[in-house]
Parts: structure tokens; sequence; C-alpha cells
């Protein structure tokens, strides 16, 4: 059976790509960290689109909890395979840098960052030994263009888009791709509390993009149609750039 993996998948823009992965035939793995409500909404969703899938908690800043929790999923499911991953959770914790304590840039740089490093190293090997698969990472424009107020942010999402570039590179040659999607600004909980009517007047389109839009992007990604597109980072951001 193939699987997806999708981290953060309980809300935003991780519940719809949960969603949208599973209409294309996928089981789809739902990584939490504490939000099972969400999480198990996410799979009613899915599981009302004719597909399957299940929830599985822990947090991507722990290594540990990486290896005992999916490491004994991986161990007890031999016949499920992880075709696609999806490092898509994140944490924002915003200031500037001069009043940044210690613990927000652990934080923020342990989820993005040591996320994706931890969690693709233990769905990697598989791929490896199968010759495919397909990661797609959530960045943001703030990894690309930066954002005052976001060191912390900015440097994590800007780590894994080198990740992702360097990644593409090394397994190429076994059938993998390994892509990024950064999105703008979405409509989602962590956009909440930004003024929209006066930020879309700075983005072409003028609106806010929306969290499915995001999710049909990374589906074509994990497509295997999509084999010849690595190492890339595709902006859904309505045309808002440096």
């Amino acid at each position: 059976m193939k699987c997806a993996l999708v981290t953060g998948g309980s809300r935003g823009i991780g519940k719809a790509i949960c969603i949208e992965l599973s209409t294309h035939g996928y089981f789809i793995l739902i990584n939490y960290r504490s939000n099972e409500k969400e999480a198990l909404d996410t799979l009613e969703q899915v599981r009302a689109r004719g597909a399957d899938g299940e929830i599985i908690a822990f947090d991507v800043a722990d290594r540990h909890q990486i290896t005992e929790v999916l490491g004994g999923w991986i161990e007890k499911n031999q016949d499920k395979e992880i075709e696609v991953l999806v490092n898509n959770a994140g944490i924002k914790d915003d200031g500037l840098m001069m009043w940044m304590k210690d613990e927000q840039w652990d934080q923020v740089l342990g989820t993005s960052l040591n996320g994706f490093f931890f969690v693709t190293r233990l769905v990697l090997n598989n791929m490896l030994l199968r010759r495919y698969g397909r990661i797609i990472n959530v960045v943001s424009l703030s990894g690309i263009k930066g954002m005052a107020g976001q060191v912390n942010y900015s440097a994590a999402k800007a780590g894994v888009i080198g990740s992702t570039k360097a990644l593409a590179q090394e397994v190429g040659r076994r059938g993998i791709t390994v892509n990024a999607v950064a999105p703008g600004f979405i409509k989602t909980d962590m956009t909440e509390e930004m003024n929209e009517k006066e930020l879309q007047a700075h983005i072409p389109v003028r609106r806010f993009g929306t969290a499915d839009e995001v999710a049909h992007t990374v589906a074509f990604l994990a497509s295997p149609r999509s084999g010849y597109i690595t190492g890339e980072v595709i902006s859904v951001n309505g045309g808002l750039y440096t």
C-alpha cells in the first residue's frame, strides 16, 4: 500500500494537503503533536473522500520521539510503503532579534529544520531501497525574502531550502525527487491576526491564497509525472516577490 506522510497534518495547510493527497490514492499518515481532535477531523475528511489513513503523534523537533514512534510504525507496517513525504510542520515565534530569547530560536529551528532532517533521514532509507520517492518540503516566502521580526523563522525555512537543493542532488539517480513549496500569505490560523486588506495591496492578484491552492501544488510534485522536476522551490504567493 502506498502511503503519504504529512507532518503537521492536523490543521491549516497540512490538513489541506492530507485531504488533497487522499484523492490521489494514498493511505494518509497524519502526523500531529498535541491536537488529536483536529487530527481526527482530518482523518474523517480523508475517509469521506473514499480513502483511508491513520493519525500518528510525535513531535518533529524530538529526534527520540521520531525514532520511537515513526520508526516503530515503519517496522510494524512492512506492507505499507511511505512513497510521499511532506515536511509541513512548522511554528512561528516572532520578535526582533535584539529581544529574541534562546528558546524562540531553538524551538522554531528545531521544528522546521531539525524536523526536516530527522524525519527525512528515517523515511529516506526505504525510498532508496525501492528506488522511488517524492519529498516535498513546505517552506515560506520568509525563507526566500527574509522578513523583519522573523530572523528565526526565515533562517529555518532558508535552511530547508538549501537542504532541499542539496538532497535532490544526492538522491536523484535513485528515482527520488526533492522539492519545496514556498507559500506567501495564505489564509490559515497563522495569518489570522494579519491585516489582509492592507497587505493584499502589495500582492499582484490582490488577495491571500488558500490552503487548497498550496495543496494542489504539493500534489503535483508528489505525482509520478513530476519525475523530471527536482531541487526546485515553487512559490505560491500570488506574484509577491522581493
